[in-house]
């Protein structure tokens, strides 16, 4: 695949980004698209290499070196055939996805590896330019209707894989526009919402309804829902935020990482929020995770005109190169810097949180912490181990928690009788994505836990494949590793 030399002749380019001093004024996406000749390149770079261990590594088992052949090529509109034969969203990873497939690339073995997310993201971008991508609705109706709780990414590529096998779906979104954390919790600046727009209007063009407004076990009522409906596919996220249960937590300042975003993007796109405005204007902040989300307080406080930003994180600091114990061709936890912690912020490890301080009248003035260190016993996950007379006070005006989530919310596991596991998670195999409730089925965080967006999309596509086969006794719609018929 690709140039047979490509990977001696090219070196590995991505984007380039628009000066931080630029880009902190907006929100706006900041990447420098690259010339189509420069894409090409890079996909001269894919190797022959007899296993494609990119398939491995990523979890939709996208037909890598199949796409980057026809790059290299010019063959445009093949590549997007082939990428939409098992991505219904490429715009969404090729954006937000971490890579794992780069991770797992031969090349990457003793070189830098082939920049398979850029490629991706640039081949959609052609497809939608050129208008190759368009509604393609059903040639005929089952009769059968079903209902997806949610409009994730785990909801809207579960809502058109069943719209393809002729189901008439309709997709419940309790917040008043369609994306689910895609719309309200990724930053504009990583991507912007009309990416989310256009997709949407091509899967109403192709006869899938959206109710949004409605909250699932609020103000739809489930038992209704599901007597209405010849299947539901649950696809509501794992949404309840992990907290830091210290004193002083309750201080005015402290706020949980996806309230201050959610807010933050209603702001951009002119929505009204009736709660108190979140801002780290002229503030010391502090954010306590070093995740994707923790990262995307950085860049948002930074846009903000924080006076400081500083992360937090408890694990140690990791390697920039792969740890021996995390071999190829597996995911390795080493040290990344995202385009936020370059626009500026002082990052700390292996640090934890004592205790929040607060003035007479409960607003935040600083914290306390402690270095921590993880003692590796044989045999045993590490322990966290506090370093003595370590403790140290930080003053800050305002503290974002970006700890991650715990779970699924109780509402729709109570009211449709659901079975959980002990992470809250809703039970429910990977041999048919069926719940212990006959006809209701879930997909993504809701059902593994907090994860990847590719991951979400992977668990909608299959567990659509479940659903079609559940009401029609069998589904040709396909599963992972089967490929699927060209459609864009």
């Amino acid at each position: 695949m690709g140039k047979v030399t490509g990977f001696l002749e090219y070196k590995r380019e991505v984007e380039d980004y628009k000066p931080v001093e630029e880009r902190l004024k907006n929100y706006e996406e900041f990447a420098v698209k690259m010339a189509k000749s420069r894409v090409e390149n890079q996909g001269a770079r894919c190797m022959d290499c007899g296993i494609p261990f990119c398939h491995s590594g990523c979890p939709l088992g996208n037909l890598i070196p199949d796409f980057n052949d026809k790059v290299y090529n010019g063959k445009w509109k093949e590549a997007a055939e082939i990428l939409h034969a098992t991505n219904n969203f490429p715009e969404f990873t090729g954006r937000l996805c971490p890579a794992p497939c780069e991770e797992a690339c031969v090349l990457g073995i003793n070189e830098d590896p082939v920049t398979i997310e850029n490629i991706e993201k640039n081949i959609v971008e052609e497809a939608f330019k050129n208008g190759w991508i368009t509604a393609k609705p059903p040639k005929s109706r089952t009769g059968k209707k079903v209902a997806v709780i949610g409009s994730g990414p785990a909801g809207l590529a579960a809502a058109q894989q069943l719209n393809r096998a002729g189901h008439s779906v309709t997709v419940y979104e309790r917040d008043a526009k369609v994306g689910g954390l895609l719309r309200y919790g990724i930053p504009d600046f990583k991507m912007e919402k009309h990416i989310i727009d256009r997709r949407v209007e091509v899967m109403k063009e192709e006869g899938i309804l959206f109710e949004t407004n409605a909250h699932v076990g609020v103000n739809v009522d489930a038992s209704v829902l599901k007597k209405e409906h010849d299947a539901v596919v649950l696809c509501g996220g794992a949404t309840v935020r992990r907290g830091l249960p210290i004193q002083g937590a309750d201080a005015k300042g402290v706020y949980q990482a996806m309230d201050f975003l959610k807010q933050n993007n209603k702001r951009v796109s002119g929505e009204n929020f009736e709660e108190a405005e979140i801002s780290a204007k002229g503030k010391r902040v502090i954010v306590i995770g070093g995740g994707d989300t923790g990262s995307d307080c950085i860049g948002t406080s930074n846009r903000h005109g924080a006076v400081s930003v500083t992360n937090f994180e408890i694990l140690s600091k990791p390697t920039i190169e792969r740890p021996e114990a995390q071999p190829w061709p597996f995911w390795p936890m080493r040290l990344r810097t995202s385009t936020s912690h370059k626009e500026g912020v002082e990052r700390v490890f292996s640090i934890s949180t004592k205790a929040f301080k607060k003035d007479i009248d409960g607003n935040l003035t600083g914290l306390v912490t402690c270095e921590v260190e993880w003692v590796k016993t044989p045999g045993k996950r590490p322990q966290l181990r506090e370093v003595p007379n370590s403790e140290k006070h930080w003053d800050c005006d305002m503290v974002l928690l970006a700890l991650g989530f715990t779970g699924s919310e109780t509402t729709l596991v109570e009211q449709f009788g659901l079975e959980t596991d002990m992470r809250t998670n809703i039970k429910a195999p990977e041999t048919n994505y069926q719940t212990n409730v006959n006809n209701v089925f879930v997909a993504g965080d809701m059902r593994r836990g907090q994860s990847l967006i590719v991951w979400a999309i992977s668990e909608g596509r299959q567990a659509a494949h479940h659903v079609d086969k559940y009401l029609m006794g069998k589904s040709d719609l396909p599963l992972k590793g089967d490929g699927d018929l060209p459609r864009i």
